[in-house]
């Protein structure tokens, strides 16, 4: 939370960290001008330097690594808004996931929330291999696809990280009659990116993943249940079918499932 030269407070997601500036999402941001000066207390202060899309471009007092350090300390958790309390301390645990190793996401993959070190250890004892891959969620994954055809929607980039030994991997167990069961969109994404490269590769991917499309690495798939006209939903559709996937939703509209980021998961193989 940050108070503005007004005197008002308003809320700032830090969503990405680049060379010069950091870049996020700011509520009433169209009332922000570049010079506009911003406190956060305890020490860290920010000049707003204008716009980039949808997002602020902020500079801040302190470099990235003591930034990281202060968010640490007095930071929140941004809980999606259809969580109506304050953030508390577990949801440090809570809302993460026990692969998390690296700093970026500005949200949890939602599918992994439901796994554990106890159940990832059944796992492996049925004879599976548990592989890692980092996709950092980025802030589309919020907002809603617009208009009535979707053939031309091109997604925010995010950051993944695909190693090649990891590619080549997931190629052999293919080719040898195994199958990737991919947990999350998330990992999917960033799975059928190396796809389409045929590599593995480090960067930004703009894949956007709806029905038509050929999916070339995952097999089966672990999902949340989605928010109506969202990209994930669409990924979704794409690899169950759209009438397989209305059917699974109404199902779980009927039993009371739980949707969203502490919702409850499907298994689609």
């Amino acid at each position: 939370m940050g108070r503005l030269s007004n005197g008002q407070e308003t809320e700032f997601l830090l969503v990405r960290f680049t060379a010069e500036w950091v870049l996020a999402l700011v509520r009433g941001l169209k009332k922000l001008k570049a010079g506009d000066a911003v406190d956060f207390g305890n020490g860290l202060s920010a000049t707003f330097a204008g716009r980039a899309g949808e997002m602020g471009l902020l500079s801040f007092n302190l470099s990235h690594s003591e930034l990281g350090g202060w968010l640490e300390k007095h930071g929140h958790i941004p809980l999606p808004p259809y969580i109506d309390r304050p953030d508390e301390s577990a949801d440090r645990e809570r809302y993460q996931t026990v692969f998390a190793a690296k700093n970026g996401s500005c949200a949890a993959p939602t599918a992994g929330l439901h796994f554990t070190p106890e159940l990832l250890g059944r796992i492996r004892d049925k004879g599976t291999t548990v592989s890692t891959v980092c996709l950092h969620v980025g802030p589309g994954t919020f907002r809603p696809i617009t208009g009535e055809d979707i053939s031309g929607y091109k997604p925010d980039a995010e950051y993944a990280d695909v190693p090649q030994t990891l590619y080549e991997k997931l190629a052999a167990v293919k080719a040898g009659g195994g199958r990737v069961i991919a947990v999350g969109t998330t990992t999917t994404r960033a799975l059928e990116t190396a796809g389409l490269r045929g590599g593995g590769f480090e960067g930004f991917t703009d894949i956007f993943i709806h029905p038509g499309f050929q999916f070339r690495m995952v097999d089966a798939l672990v999902t949340n249940f989605h928010l109506p006209r969202s990209s994930l939903l669409a990924l979704v559709c794409a690899f169950a079918g759209r009438e397989n996937t209305l059917a699974a939703y109404e199902e779980a509209i009927r039993e009371r499932y739980r949707f969203y980021s502490y919702g409850d998961a499907m298994l689609i193989a």
